[in-house]
């Protein structure tokens, strides 16, 4: 964007009083020597009595070691609470100061914080800024520059992007489900469309690129509301504990994730072309929670895992991706939040809570960047198990002392997504966040599915005979036999759920069950293999994979017929 004070102060007022973006500020592009800083002022969400806000500040003048902004409201806003800076407020006056971590601002160079707040009446933006005392935003009198007739429109983010909208149905898993016998029954469902590397982007192998999807998603969209989603999976060393799902970059090959796959995928988002669609992210499957749980000194840490956690990349490329893709206004980022088997332990839920907030926040990103979380991405983890809760005891034992839950907080996908929300919450990101479910294959119907509880002889009985989730262990992810399709597509199912969603397309494979060469530098992962016999991860048991799998990503007609099968709710 390139304006400066006098065309933005006109825009402003226009949307200052409104929910969603309101911004004050004057990238000086042209004439920018003139302006010694300039301050980027938005309002990312507003409700009734409350708001966020992300601030960016950038120094044109000479390197700081330390930096203050300072501005004044009008109204009757009161800063609650803020991240990466020092937000206090005396009366009207607010003062943000640096933290220990980012005082550094170099000649042209931009640091960004954040802050939650309160207002009553209009919430509008202060109209002058300072930093060290000097003030922002104004220049000697040099030319206005028009606005940028590339840069996207403000937008106004709704607060759940699938209310009222239909989703976008993919035409090319469309096509193999309705080349399925019995698959015509869903091959009008919405799924996810996953840019697993780089030549993803652009179409490979003949399928659709990303513009066509987007498109195609114009198409369907008419005159009403879309949501098109697109899973964002290609971080360096992706996947550390995964050989199945391994990805094409390197540990270290960061700055070619953010300039050949984040940067070009932010491009085609923000084409004006594309503005009337609600775009919904899917950041990083899988990745960030490895380095709470696969890392040393855990009985289950890989070295590979080992080695993100000590360079950073996972941080740094999720923190970038959520800080591009978050600028493009019509975009909706949720960042995988991994499922109940894997984070629902004392151990691993905060410290993970913990680290996505760390990831939120690098690489210029901030929780306002962060619209919500998605749980169970491509895995199996049952819904709502309706037979057993976390508080039932049987024979004098809880059922957190079961083998099957191994003192887990959680039982199902449901409780622990509205409790990871509520965390994420206590800890800074927006109170109006929400949490997707993928839904996909964690229906576990058929003529097994339980009635009711098992019986009380045991703990074990009572949690076994009564548990939809029918695998030998939750830590076991890889083309599960006996899944069935979950919960269809739906908008604000539950309190503080968003959506259930089909973000794994079902019927593309989890992995190989054998090693195949291929040239999307995917590998092979005993998980993925029936006859393995297991590893701590899921405490040795065997894999309960699905034989003659394709590699991931690959039509699995096999895995797909018995997810029809299993179907809950059946398919009719």
């Amino acid at each position: 964007m390139s304006r400066t004070r006098t065309a933005l102060l006109a825009a402003t007022a226009l949307v200052a009083g409104a929910a969603g973006t309101a911004m004050a500020a004057v990238p000086g592009d042209v004439g920018a020597a003139a302006v010694p800083c300039t301050v980027d002022y938005q309002v990312q969400n507003q409700w009734n009595t409350g708001f966020t806000a992300s601030v960016k500040v950038t120094n044109n003048g000479a390197a700081k070691s330390s930096w203050s902004v300072k501005w004044t409201y009008a109204g009757n806003q009161q800063v609650t609470s803020g991240w990466n800076a020092k937000v206090t407020q005396s009366g009207a006056n607010v003062t943000a100061a640096n933290e220990s971590y980012n005082g550094t601002l170099a000649t042209g160079g931009s640091a960004t914080f954040g802050f939650q707040g309160t207002y009553s009446g209009s919430n509008a933006v202060p109209a002058t800024f300072t930093l060290d005392g000097v003030t922002c935003n104004v220049d000697s009198g040099g030319p206005t520059d028009p606005p940028d007739p590339t840069d996207p429109p403000p937008g106004n983010r709704v607060d759940n992007p699938y209310s009222g909208a239909k989703v976008y149905v993919n035409p090319e898993w469309s096509a193999n489900a309705a080349a399925e016998p019995g698959g015509s029954r869903i091959a009008n469902q919405p799924t996810g469309v996953w840019m697993d590397r780089i030549a993803a982007v652009n179409g490979a192998n003949g399928k659709m690129s990303l513009r066509d999807h987007l498109d195609e998603a114009l198409r369907q969209k008419g005159s009403g509301e879309l949501v098109f989603q697109v899973v964002i999976y290609n971080l360096p060393g992706r996947d550390c504990a995964a050989l199945a799902s391994n990805g094409e970059l390197g540990p270290t090959e960061i700055d070619k994730y953010k300039t050949q796959y984040i940067d070009p995928i932010k491009t085609i988002l923000a084409d004006p072309k594309y503005a009337s669609l609600r775009i919904v992210t899917t950041v990083e499957i899988d990745s960030l929670p490895n380095l709470v749980t696969n890392v040393s000194p855990r009985a289950t840490a890989t070295p590979n895992c080992d080695v993100m956690k000590a360079n950073g990349n996972y941080v740094k490329g999720v923190g970038y991706a959520l800080n591009k893709l978050g600028d493009v206004p019509n975009v909706y980022n949720y960042v995988d939040a991994g499922h109940h088997g894997w984070l629902g332990w004392d151990d691993n839920f905060g410290a993970s809570a913990e680290l996505f907030k760390q990831a939120a926040t690098a690489e210029g990103a901030t929780v306002a960047d962060v619209h919500g979380f998605i749980a169970n991405t491509a895995n199996y983890s049952a819904l709502k198990e309706d037979h057993f809760s976390i508080g039932d005891s049987v024979a004098g034992k809880s059922v957190r002392e079961s083998k099957w839950v191994s003192w887990n907080r959680y039982v199902d996908e449901l409780s622990y997504a509205q409790a990871l929300r509520d965390k994420l919450v206590s800890l800074g990101f927006d109170s109006k966040i929400g949490m997707l479910i993928d839904t996909s294959r964690n229906g576990w119907g058929g003529a097994n599915r339980p009635t009711g509880p098992g019986a009380t002889t045991s703990v074990d009985t009572y949690v076994d005979g009564g548990r939809y989730d029918r695998r030998f262990n939750t830590g076991n992810w890889c083309n599960q036999s006996g899944a069935g399709l979950g919960e269809r597509p739906k908008a604000s199912p539950q309190p503080g759920i968003d959506a259930y969603v089909w973000m794994k397309p079902p019927g593309e494979s989890d992995g190989a069950s054998k090693a195949i060469d291929n040239d999307e530098g995917k590998g092979f992962d005993r998980m993925c293999d029936p006859t393995y016999t297991g590893n701590p991860r899921n405490d040795n048991n065997m894999s309960g994979a699905l034989p003659d799998a394709p590699i991931s990503g690959h039509w699995f007609s096999a895995q797909f017929q018995e997810l029809m099968k299993n179907a809950y709710p059946p398919l009719s």
